[in-house]
C-alpha cells in the first residue's frame, strides 16, 4: 500500500505507538492524518472507513468540454468537511410525519396588528422554537451529546436552539440561549434580529455553537419533506418545508387540513426508532394545539 502521511504524523504515530502501515490497511485509507492516530487510540471509527476512492475523482473535466472553476470559500470548505465527518461516523435515521399548522396560522392572524405594532413580523418559524424546546425539556435524550469516544451521553440543562439560514456566503446556524425561558414575541425579535445579521454577515462566532438541536426550515423556497444531516455534537435536526393542504377524514366527511412537513434527523447511536417517533408526535401536538405552549 502506498501509504501518504507527513513527517509530522509519522513521528506522532510513532511516539503514540501505532503503527501506520497497520492502521492504513485496517481502515482501507492511503492518507492518513493525526486526527486518524487519535481516533484510533480513543477506539472511534477514523472519518473515512471506506477505501479511499478520491484518486478516481481527479478527472479531468475539460476533457469533455468547456468548464470554469469556482474556489469554494473558507466557510463552505469547513461545511464540506464537517458533513462528511457527519455522514461517515453517525448512523443517522430520519423520521417523516406532519402536523396541523391550522391553528398557529390562526393566532398569527389574529395578532398581526399586535405584531405590526410591536414591529415584528409573526411568523411560523417563532411556533416551532417554541415546540422544540418543549420537547427538548420532556426527551432529555434529544437535548445532549455524546462524548467523541461515545462512551458517554452528556445531558444538558439548557434549552439552545440553532437556526440555519441561507446565505450568499452559505449556511449559518446562529442560536437562540435559552430559547425554552422566552415567549413569543421575543423568540419572534431575536430569530428577526440573528436572520438579518447573518445574511450581513454581522454574526459573532460566540453567537454560533453550542446548540441542543437545529432547525432547518425550507418552508419559505419549497418541497414536501428532505433529509438534513445531523450536525455534530447535536444528536438529532429538525426539518420543515412548505405546508401543504391535505384531505383528513372524519368518518365519511372530508376536511381540507394545512399540514405542515416535519423531518426529523436523528443520531441512531443515543436515539432509537420509538424515541424519535414519540418526540415527533408531541411535537405535533404543540403545533396543533399551540394554546399549550403559550398559556
Amino acid at each position: 500500500m502506498d501509504l501518504k502521511a507527513s513527517p509530522s504524523t509519522k513521528s506522532y504515530a510513532a511516539n503514540k505507538g501505532v503503527n501506520l502501515e497497520a492502521l492504513a490497511r485496517s481502515t482501507g485509507r492511503t492518507t492518513l492524518g493525526r486526527e486518524d492516530v487519535d481516533a484510533h487510540l480513543s477506539g472511534t471509527v477514523p472519518v473515512a472507513t471506506a477505501p479511499d476512492q478520491t484518486r478516481y475523482w481527479d478527472v479531468d473535466h475539460s476533457a469533455h468540454g468547456p468548464v470554469t472553476e469556482e474556489p469554494l470559500s473558507r466557510m463552505a470548505r469547513v461545511a464540506a468537511a464537517n458533513l462528511s465527518a457527519a455522514g461517515a461516523l453517525i448512523p443517522q435515521v430520519t423520521h417523516h410525519d406532519r402536523a396541523d399548522i391550522s391553528a398557529v396560522d390562526a393566532l398569527r392572524k389574529s395578532w398581526r396588528d399586535e405584531a405590526q405594532a410591536r414591529g415584528l413580523k409573526l411568523t411560523a418559524l417563532s411556533f416551532h422554537v417554541m415546540a422544540l424546546s418543549r420537547c427538548l425539556r420532556e426527551f432529555p435524550r434529544f437535548n445532549a451529546s455524546l462524548t467523541p469516544n461515545g462512551e458517554t451521553l452528556v445531558l444538558k440543562d439548557y434549552v439552545h436552539i440553532g437556526i440555519a439560514v441561507d446565505t450568499p456566503n452559505g449556511l449559518l446556524v446562529p442560536v437562540i440561549r435559552n430559547a425554552d425561558k422566552k415567549g413569543l414575541w421575543q423568540l419572534s425579535s431575536e430569530i428577526a434580529d440573528l436572520a438579518a445579521r447573518a445574511q450581513a454577515r454581522k454574526i459573532g462566532p460566540e453567537e454560533m455553537g453550542g446548540a441542543s438541536m437545529s432547525i432547518s426550515n425550507l418552508g419559505g423556497i419549497g418541497g414536501i419533506g428532505f433529509t438534513p444531516i445531523v450536525n455534530p455534537p447535536e444528536l438529532a435536526i429538525l426539518g420543515i418545508t412548505r405546508t401543504e393542504t391535505v384531505t383528513i377524514w372524519t368518518g365519511s366527511t372530508p376536511h381540507a387540513v394545512p399540514m405542515v412537513p416535519l423531518d426529523l434527523s436523528y443520531d441512531h447511536r443515543v436515539i432509537n426508532g420509538a424515541d424519535a417517533a414519540r418526540f415527533v408526535t408531541r411535537y405535533a401536538q404543540l403545533i396543533a394545539c399551540p394554546q399549550m405552549m403559550i398559556l
